[in-house]
């Protein structure tokens, strides 16, 4: 019982959660913006519904429909949440110098006391 409450109260697991609910709530905005949109190029186009198209008799209509709806459904998605996420984490993320790793730092010290020691400069 104890490995299943570490399980349930581990914090990968709530993350999941989480994101999985913001996830679905999110999904459900964008949709509605692309019926917004949908709409809007109905009224441009006519109709935004393309599932009447059937050249030949082959329900061609609602691939077009489904392709237009995913393609206004990835402009949404990349212009209004990931360009302002890169915006912002370019913006306002702390620009850290690069450091090396402990044991190259330890390495180097120990080079320049070496040197020293043997009347040398460092080499750096």
């Amino acid at each position: 019982m104890s490995g299943f409450k570490r399980f349930v109260i581990r914090g990968n697991l709530v993350e999941i959660a989480v994101a999985f609910v913001l996830a679905a709530a999110f999904g459900l905005v964008v949709k509605a913006f692309v019926d917004i949109i949908m709409s809007l190029v109905g009224k441009i186009g006519g109709q935004p519904n393309f599932n009447d198209i059937r050249p030949g008799g082959v329900p061609l209509g609602a691939f077009i429909t489904a392709l237009v709806a995913f393609m206004i459904l990835a402009a949404v998605v990349y212009f209004l949440v990931v360009k302002p996420y890169e915006f912002a984490k370019d913006r306002y993320s702390a620009s850290q110098e690069e450091t090396p790793p402990a044991d190259v730092m330890l390495l180097t010290e120990i080079r320049d006391l070496l040197a020293r020691r043997n009347g040398s400069e460092t080499v750096s």
